[in-house]
């Protein structure tokens, strides 16, 4: 048995100029521990650069560029008037993970209410690289053992593909991560295709028209440190609707619109009851989203 501390050394292999290596993972979980029955599936892209990697899901990226696109072009019109109907599939992961060659510092962007956070990571991956070997998918991998972020993992690895990456914050390992579950199977992230693509990818934020915020879109970018973000999200969970109120106290004579569809279906477009809906949604979804990829974050 051999282990050891990821470091910052890449072998980045070959890369044609103005391409990057895109990694497709199907990413499988339970979001709720009381109801392991109900599995999620998200597609989520590993797009690896000269200059570092990106992980983020397909969906909320193809979403969310949807929105901004029909956002701008609204703006544009000059109406005045700015409606969204997210017709696209909008995606269950809302964070992003951005690594930095060739150190590999780390940072996770996630949204909590109207603001993004930028998290800058102060572990590394200790990996436990065992002599069991198995083939995932087309690649013959070698077994590694970590525990991180609460969890304890099970990763697989194949020196066939010479990037020391993988899905979420996990590298280190001589060679690319095919596979890893945490040992209660809650988180299953698995290599499922690969491709060359240019470099105009979707490792760039997504960014609205300037004075406009939107739920899950775009929003301040504020860089925090895990203990801060820990703060912030408890603050959140105390008082879920906190930053809409403060954003329609300061909006001074700019008249702001809501609505929002109820459990029934029904809209509502009285701020005061959209508030207390939208925190009655939120408390709930948090309810049932009680199994994070990782509880050392959210604790």
């Amino acid at each position: 048995m051999k282990k050891f501390l990821a470091f910052g050394l890449l072998v980045l292999g070959i890369f044609t100029q103005a391409q990057i290596n895109r990694f497709f993972y199907e990413y499988k979980f339970i979001p709720d521990s009381g109801n392991k029955e109900d599995v999620k599936k998200e597609m989520m892209l590993l797009d690896i650069s000269p200059k570092g990697s990106s992980y983020y899901s397909y969906d909320k990226y193809v979403s969310d560029s949807a929105i901004v696109a029909a956002v701008e072009k609204q703006a544009k019109s000059g109406s005045g008037n700015i409606s969204i109907d997210r017709k696209e599939k909008s995606g269950q992961i809302n964070y992003k993970v951005v690594k930095d060659y060739p150190d590999f510092k780390t940072y996770l962007l996630t949204k909590i209410s109207t603001d993004q956070y930028k998290v800058k990571e102060d572990q590394k991956p200790v990996w436990e690289i065992l002599p069991d070997k198995q083939k995932v998918g087309e690649y013959m991998a070698q077994k590694a053992t970590t525990s991180y972020g609460g969890r304890d993992w099970i990763a697989w690895f194949t020196s066939d593909i010479p990037f020391q990456d993988g899905p979420y914050k996990f590298y280190g390992l001589p060679g690319l991560i095919v596979k890893i579950e945490d040992t209660t199977g809650s988180h299953i992230m698995t290599l499922a295709g690969n491709k060359k693509i240019e470099n105009s990818s979707p490792e760039t934020e997504l960014k609205l028209p300037a004075g406009m915020v939107m739920l899950g879109v775009g929003g301040k970018e504020i860089e925090v440190t895990e203990n801060q973000f820990r703060k912030v999200w408890k603050d959140y969970v105390n008082d879920p609707t906190k930053n809409m109120r403060q954003m329609m106290a300061g909006s001074g004579d700019m008249k702001m619109s809501f609505k929002f569809k109820d459990a029934s279906g029904k809209e509502i477009s009285d701020p005061n009851q959209v508030m207390r809906a939208m925190e009655k949604n939120t408390r709930e979804r948090l309810a049932k989203d009680n199994n994070p990829i990782e509880p050392e974050l959210l604790k």
